[in-house]
C-alpha cells in the first residue's frame, strides 16, 4: 500500500516537470514566429512646373510728394481759403496774408517804372547820361523783383495738386513759424520697400508689382518699379526699391499699410505638398523620403525654394517622377520597409 501511494506522488511531480518544460518551448516559438510591424504610408509621383519667383514684403503708402505752405517772414492771416481734405491744384490760391507791405511794394515798383520810362525818353533825346538810365534801371529791376517776392508771401498758392493734410492757423492768427498748410501729393503715391541684396540683380527698373492694403480688401492696385537705390544697408543688407502707383482715383491714402508683391521671374521646378517635408530638430536640414523599387524609403535630403499655398518648390535633391511618401512619414527611418496603401 506504501509503494502505490509513494509512485503516485513521483508520477505528479514528472508530470508537473514536463509541463514546465512544455509552456517554455511555447513562448519561444510565438516569440520566433511574431510577424515584423511594416509602417503604412501614402506616396505620390513628384511632378515639375513653372514657379513664379515671388516675394511679398510689408510697406507703408507715401505721399509723392509734400510741401509746407507758408510766408517767408511772420504777418497776421487775412484769409484761409481751403481746409484739411480738400483737393487743391498747382497755382490754387489757399491763403492771404496782409497786404499793408505788398502794396507798399507795389507803389514804389510803380514809381520805379515811370521814372524809368521818363528817363528813357530823355536818355533817347541826349538830356541824360548812360550811367544815369542805368542806374535807374536797376533800382526799378531791384523793386520789382522785391515786388514780386513779397506777392509771393501775400498771395499764399500751392505748389503742387494734392490734398490738403494740416491747417494749423486760423483767420487772424499771426504766423509765427509753422506752416500754415500742408499739401500733399497723392496722384500717384509711392512705396518704399527693403528687397534681400541676393535679388539686387534680379530687380529692374519699370517691373510691375501688386499692392494690397488691409484698408481696402479685395482689391489690388498695379504700380511699377520706378527708381532702384544705388547702396546697400549693411545692418539690414537689403537695398530700398521706389515704387509708383498712379492712384488716380485718389483710393489709396498716406500713411496706409500695404503689402508689395514684386516677381522675380519664374523656374521650371520640381514642386512637393508641404505637408511631406521632414524637418530635423534642431537644424536647418530639410528631406523628404523617397520609395524605392524593394518597398523601403530613403531620406533624401532637399533645398527648398519658395513656399507658395500648400506647396514647396524644390531646387535639388528631387527630379520628376520620383515616388514620395506623403503621409505616414513622421515615424520612419531611413531603410525601412513600407506598406504602400
Amino acid at each position: 500500500m506504501k509503494a502505490a501511494v509513494k509512485f503516485f506522488i513521483f508520477a505528479g511531480v514528472l508530470g508537473m516537470a514536463a509541463g514546465c518544460g512544455n509552456s517554455k518551448s511555447g513562448n519561444q516559438t510565438a516569440e520566433q514566429t511574431e510577424p515584423e510591424r511594416i509602417q503604412a504610408v501614402s506616396v505620390m509621383q513628384t511632378t515639375s512646373k513653372d514657379v513664379p519667383q515671388e516675394e511679398i514684403y510689408t510697406s507703408t503708402v507715401e505721399a509723392y510728394a509734400t510741401n509746407n505752405i507758408a510766408p517767408q517772414s511772420p504777418s497776421r492771416i487775412q484769409k484761409i481759403n481751403v481746409e484739411v481734405g480738400d483737393y487743391v491744384y498747382a497755382g490754387q490760391i489757399v491763403a492771404v496774408m496782409d497786404q499793408v507791405s505788398l502794396n507798399q511794394s507795389r507803389l514804389s515798383m510803380v514809381n520805379d517804372s515811370v521814372e524809368f520810362s521818363r528817363l528813357k525818353g530823355l536818355y533817347e533825346q541826349g538830356g541824360v547820361s548812360k550811367s544815369d538810365l542805368d542806374a535807374m534801371e536797376l533800382k526799378y529791376n531791384v523793386s520789382r523783383s522785391q515786388y514780386e517776392n513779397i506777392l509771393e508771401n501775400t498771395i499764399l498758392r500751392s505748389p503742387i495738386s494734392g490734398v490738403i493734410s494740416a491747417r494749423n492757423y486760423d483767420r487772424g492768427d499771426m504766423y509765427t513759424g509753422t506752416p500754415i498748410y500742408v499739401v500733399e501729393q497723392v496722384t500717384p503715391v509711392k512705396l518704399l520697400v527693403g528687397i534681400s541684396e541676393a535679388d539686387y540683380t534680379k530687380v529692374k527698373k519699370n517691373d510691375p508689382v501688386e499692392i494690397t492694403v488691409d484698408a481696402i480688401p479685395g482689391r489690388t492696385f498695379t504700380g511699377r518699379i520706378s527708381r532702384i537705390y544705388p547702396t546697400i544697408d549693411p545692418s539690414t543688407h537689403t537695398f530700398t526699391s521706389e515704387i509708383h502707383v498712379a492712384n488716380g482715383d485718389r483710393a489709396l491714402k498716406p500713411g496706409m499699410y500695404s503689402r508689395v508683391k514684386v516677381t522675380f521671374g519664374v523656374n521650371h521646378s520640381v514642386v512637393v505638398p508641404d505637408n511631406c517635408i521632414v524637418k530635423q530638430q534642431g537644424s536647418a536640414v530639410r528631406s523628404v523620403y523617397v520609395l524605392q523599387s524593394d518597398n523601403t524609403v530613403k531620406e533624401t535630403v532637399v533645398t527648398l525654394g519658395r513656399h507658395f499655398g500648400t506647396d514647396y518648390e524644390i531646387l535639388s535633391g528631387l527630379n520628376e517622377g520620383d515616388t514620395i511618401v506623403v503621409k505616414g512619414q513622421g515615424s520612419l527611418k531611413d531603410g525601412v520597409k513600407v506598406n504602400v496603401q
